[in-house]
């Protein structure tokens, strides 16, 4: 049997590709706790737009597909991110109540919403 000898002039070549190597292991560790804090805030906002979803079809009532439609365009018109609308719409179960901005999206979205079912 053969053994493999490394002659001592390429043992720092060995030792910088080992360091990579744990560097680009560090690297793919940094990324992959990024993507999961990333995916535990999603199922956090997740669950608060399903809530005010559900809460638009009790009170519209429309399907669920429209709740979510009504849910994005008061989100676009009010330049507020969706998951941002969501909870103030929650939050209103509580006492809270809606931003300025956003309760008058809701009214325009309302009135469109019933406007389209006239028809």
């Amino acid at each position: 049997m053969h053994q493999l000898t490394t002659p001592r002039e390429d043992q720092p070549l060995l030792t910088a590709v080992t360091s990579l190597g744990d560097a680009a292991l560090a690297v793919e560790v940094l990324e992959l706790r990024v993507k999961n804090e990333q995916l535990s805030q999603a199922l956090v906002s997740r669950a608060v737009i399903d809530q005010a979803r559900g809460m638009v079809m009790a009170l519209a009532p429309c399907s669920s597909e429209r709740a979510w439609d009504l849910l994005v365009e008061v989100s676009q018109h009010c330049n507020v991110k969706l998951r941002d609308v969501a909870a103030a719409l929650v939050a209103t179960t509580k006492g809270q109540e809606l931003p300025e901005a956003i309760r008058r999206e809701w009214r325009r979205a309302l009135r469109r919403l019933h406007a389209l079912e006239r028809r």
